[in-house]
């Protein structure tokens, strides 16, 4: 269901991602592979990589936005390029922060060059942001420039916060749904924000509709995180790609848990185990379903979601694009994947 969409606008959107790295990164030995690597091109030699990597989710909803505003979608494909380098940006150092091996199916970039080179790399990758928003810039007014690089800022301080949230949540014992909304805001939501609200400014130069846009934004962010969360324990690993028992294993606490933690002794003891073999993943599971743990996030869910169309409901859409952008949010919301 995303193709649909995301194919709309794919051919131009990776032009001018291609264009951004080859005009400020030229070819290097290594480090222009890493950059590379990271984006889905190149595999680990520099050989051009076939197979899809990553949704192009944030890029899409900047040029949707674009277009539901009234906007001309080719006049932001450079924002729509700076956030999807921002996001990339984040999962590079993520990878490390998180001792993750694997993304999209390969190994991530500090396992085939080490956390030194893939600091280095997210760093640079971060800058490539900066320099796509910047040739977006030249097309601007002086007061929209400082209006989209304040908010590009922001986000960046957004992902930054969410990202430590997340990892001190790591080492307590319990956090509340409260403060776990907040972690997600940052890390997962902050940014999808950012993608609606940039489109829309640019579109139409009007912040009060760019705002109603972040608005809509942010509150699909919170409520796709909680998909992911469900899938995590209840999705079908032949579709998710991973087992559900991951999340349990890695004691990940994600909204469902959180709640599942808060209403049952026996589940906090579980999750207390220092080792965790297959049956106090089957145990986690059941308990999380005695609490009816998966139901709260659903209803969450849908909550959040509601918020999001009530926002975009305000922000008045336009004409087909605007069914569009409609019919993209309830593909998000009715993912399994």
């Amino acid at each position: 269901m995303f193709k649909d969409f995301v194919g709309r606008y794919a051919i131009d959107l990776d032009q001018t991602l291609h264009s951004v790295v080859d005009t400020l990164l030229p070819q290097a030995p290594e480090f222009g592979v890493m950059l590379r690597y990271a984006l889905g091109w190149v595999d680990e030699r520099g050989v051009p990589y076939q197979s899809a990597t990553g949704k192009r989710l944030r890029p899409t909803l900047v040029l949707l936005c674009n277009e539901a505003a009234g906007g001309e979608w080719q006049k932001s494909l450079h924002a729509a390029a700076a956030v999807e380098l921002l996001h990339n940006f984040s999962l590079i150092h993520d990878d490390i922060q998180d001792n993750s091996l694997t993304r999209h199916g390969r190994p991530t970039v500090w396992q085939h060059w080490g956390m030194a080179n893939a600091i280095n790399a997210g760093d640079a990758m971060f800058a490539l942001a900066y320099g796509a928003l910047e040739i977006q810039s030249r097309t601007l007014s002086a007061e929209r420039v400082r209006s989209i690089w304040a908010i590009f800022n922001n986000t960046n301080l957004e992902l930054t916060r969410g990202q430590h949230l997340d990892m001190r949540f790591e080492h307590l014992d319990m956090v509340s749904t409260e403060e776990y909304i907040s972690m997600i805001t940052g890390k997962s939501a902050a940014l999808l924000a950012t993608c609606a609200q940039l489109g829309a400014l640019i579109a139409t130069e009007d912040e009060s509709i760019a705002q109603r846009y972040a608005d809509f934004g942010l509150n699909i962010g919170i409520a796709f995180q909680i998909r992911d969360d469900i899938l995590g324990i209840w999705g079908d690993p032949n579709i998710t790609g991973k087992s559900t028992a991951t999340d349990i294993i890695a004691r990940k606490k994600s909204l469902p848990v959180l709640y599942g933690l808060a209403q049952s002794r026996e589940l906090v003891d579980v999750y207390l185990k220092t080792d965790f073999d297959t049956e106090d993943v089957t145990q986690a599971v059941r308990l999380l379903d005695d609490t009816g743990a998966q139901q709260y996030a659903r209803e969450q869910e849908r909550s959040y979601f509601e918020r999001a169309m009530s926002a975009l409901l305000l922000a008045s859409p336009q004409g087909e694009a605007g069914q569009r952008l409609r019919l993209f949010v309830e593909a998000l919301f009715n993912r399994d994947y």
